[in-house]
C-alpha cells in the first residue's frame, strides 16, 4: 500500500539557508511537498528550515554540498535519486560580490556566474532524465531584477542571471513536451538576506513605486504557484517580482 509520504512530490530547494530559499523551501512544505532543503555551509540553517516544516505537519529532510562542485553535485543527485526522481527543482542559490567593473578581480566575476550558471547546470543536469521519465516536472530558477535592468557594480551578477534567464528558455523548449515546466523568477528589492543590506528604507521609496520592499513569503508564493499543477501551461518565462519597478 502507498503511504501518503510516498504519494508527495519531491522538492529540491538549494539555497534553503538564506531567507528566500527558506520561505520558499516552508511553503513547498505546506503545500504537501517532500522538501530537501540544500545549504552549502550553513547546514544548520537548513536543518532549521526543516525542523519547522516537521513540526508544521510536512515532511523535509536536510543535504549539504558546493554547487560549484560537480562531482559533489551529482553525487549528492546520485543519493537523493535512490529514494525517486526530484519532480521540483528550484534553484535559488546565489551569491553577490559587488564592485564596479573596473575594479572587479576575476576571482569576483568567476565566483557569482560560478554559483549561478554552473550551479544550475550542476544541481539540474543530474536530476532531469529522471523527472522526465515520471512526465511531471518543475524548474524554477531564482533570478533577478539586474537581470533584465542592469544594476551598477553588478555587472557579474547581472550577468549570471542574464545567463540563467536564457538557460531557462532554452531547457523549457527541450523539456515541454514531457510534462515539465522551466521558469525563472526575477525578485526586485525583497526584505530578506543580501537587499535589506544594500538598500535602506529612503533609497527603497524612491526605487519602488510600492514604496516598500517585497517580502520572502511573496516570492515564495510565486514559486509554490509555478511548482504546482495550475500553472501547467506556463514555461519559459521570465515574471518579475519587483513593486512595479520596471
Amino acid at each position: 500500500m502507498t503511504s501518503p509520504a510516498q504519494l508527495r512530490k519531491r522538492a529540491l530547494v538549494t539555497g534553503a539557508s538564506g531567507g528566500i530559499g527558506q520561505a520558499i523551501a516552508e511553503r513547498l512544505g505546506r503545500d504537501g511537498a517532500h522538501v530537501i532543503a540544500h545549504a552549502n555551509t550553513n547546514l544548520a540553517a537548513a536543518e532549521a528550515v526543516v525542523a519547522r516544516i516537521v513540526a508544521a505537519g510536512g515532511s523535509a529532510e536536510a543535504i549539504a554540498f558546493d554547487v560549484t562542485d560537480g562531482d559533489a553535485s551529482r553525487g549528492a543527485a546520485e543519493r537523493l535519486l535512490a529514494a525517486g526522481a526530484i519532480q521540483i527543482i528550484v534553484n535559488n542559490a546565489g551569491i553577490h560580490d559587488d564592485a564596479v567593473f573596473p575594479g572587479m578581480r576575476a576571482e569576483q566575476w568567476h565566483r557569482v556566474i560560478d554559483v549561478s550558471v554552473n550551479g544550475f547546470f550542476n544541481v539540474t543536469q543530474p536530476l532531469v532524465m529522471a523527472m522526465m521519465r515520471t512526465r511531471w516536472g518543475r524548474i524554477v530558477n531564482v533570478s533577478s531584477i539586474a537581470s533584465l535592468t542592469g544594476n551598477r557594480g553588478q555587472v557579474n551578477y547581472s550577468a549570471a542571471k542574464g545567463a540563467l534567464n536564457s538557460a531557462t528558455k532554452s531547457l523549457a523548449l527541450e523539456l515541454a513536451s514531457r510534462g515539465i515546466t522551466v521558469n525563472a523568477v526575477a525578485p526586485g528589492v525583497i526584505d530578506a538576506g543580501m537587499a535589506e543590506a544594500a538598500f535602506d528604507r529612503a533609497a527603497i521609496e524612491k526605487l519602488v513605486p510600492m514604496k516598500r520592499a517585497g517580502t520572502a513569503g511573496e516570492v515564495a508564493a510565486l514559486v509554490a504557484f509555478l511548482a504546482s499543477d495550475e500553472a501547467a501551461y506556463i514555461s519559459g518565462q521570465v515574471i518579475s517580482i519587483n513593486g512595479a519597478m520596471i
